[in-house]
């Protein structure tokens, strides 16, 4: 076991041993340190920030904007450490999702549901809380690098009633396994907001060009499953989430697919600012976002002279 992987096995047991209100001290603290240290994630987050609110916010309200969302950060690290001694009725308690009813009907009805998601307010909890409704949800997880801590997080989520599959190395392709589950009428969140992939669909988010992955447009297109872009967020006693769709696709003899995969994934950018416009302090983007942006955020140049504007 490496270091990274026995801070955050260290990190499963004491956030679950100690009492919340004394972890959730520490964790602020932690996060009032990174804001003051101002590193490389904290200055990322900062210019994807100011993209967000644009260029009139004063920089002091943007400070206290960053500050709120390295906090929303920690807040998240902490729940999802804390989620697998929740018993099902306290995850079904602390989370709440507007719209719930559309998923219900989904899943009674058999055909499944893609959910796309920000890397906002707490995904995990989201996923546990479709579990304990009894729904069926599978989703794609990244494959570390290390895979000691890959494995961790699979049992994590795992644990939590959530089928992962991961994004390379399975035994069939995570997207025909995905498919499988949608027509078997299962929910499936995904990861929306940042391709990982170097692959992914060119759209406009924000007033600048930016890449997001093809496969929430692709999977509903091939399926025909409803599409829905969801919102995260933390409100004092818990976390929040609300859905708006199902999202309208083109017909099938309208263009050809990669026309009409992008434009769905710009649908899918364009409901994901708006709800990230409205809780911009929890949108947990730590990471360059912007085609753009330097490796610390900033503009690498200007945007009108990179060649993908």
């Amino acid at each position: 076991m490496n270091l990274t992987e026995a801070g955050y096995v260290a990190g499963w047991r004491l956030v679950r041993a100690l009492p919340r209100p004394v972890v959730a001290a520490a964790f602020r603290a932690g996060a009032d340190r990174a804001y003051r240290g101002n590193g490389r994630g904290t200055r990322r987050l900062r210019a994807n920030l100011r993209r967000v609110v644009g260029p009139d916010l004063p920089e002091a309200e943007l400070d206290r904007l960053v500050r709120d969302g390295l906090r929303s950060y920690a807040r998240y690290w902490l729940e999802a450490f804390r989620l697998p001694s929740l018993s099902r009725r306290d995850i079904l308690a602390g989370f709440h999702l507007d719209g719930q009813e559309k998923l219900a009907a989904d899943v009674a009805a058999g055909r499944g549901a893609v959910v796309a998601l920000p890397h906002a307010g707490n995904w995990d909890a989201a996923g546990a809380w479709v579990a304990a409704n009894g729904w069926p949800i599978t989703t794609v997880a990244e494959r570390l690098k290390q895979e000691g801590l890959y494995k961790r997080f699979l049992a994590f989520r795992q644990g939590l009633g959530m089928e992962i599959l991961p994004t390379s190395g399975g035994d069939r392709p995570a997207f025909d396994v995905l498919v499988d589950r949608l027509r078997a009428g299962a929910v499936v969140p995904l990861l929306a907001d940042r391709d990982l992939s170097a692959r992914g669909v060119e759209v406009e988010f924000f007033g600048g060009r930016t890449r997001m992955p093809a496969g929430p447009a692709l999977l509903v297109l091939r399926t025909g499953a409803p599409l829905y872009v969801a919102s995260l967020w933390y409100e004092p006693d818990g976390a929040r989430a609300a859905i708006e769709g199902p999202l309208e696709l083109p017909e099938e003899d309208s263009a050809p697919l990669d026309a009409r995969v992008r434009a769905v994934t710009q649908r899918i950018a364009d409901g994901l600012a708006a709800g990230i416009a409205r809780h911009p302090e929890d949108w947990h983007m730590l990471q360059r976002m912007w085609l753009d942006q330097g490796t610390d955020g900033t503009l690498s140049q200007p945007a009108a002279t990179t060649g993908t504007i």
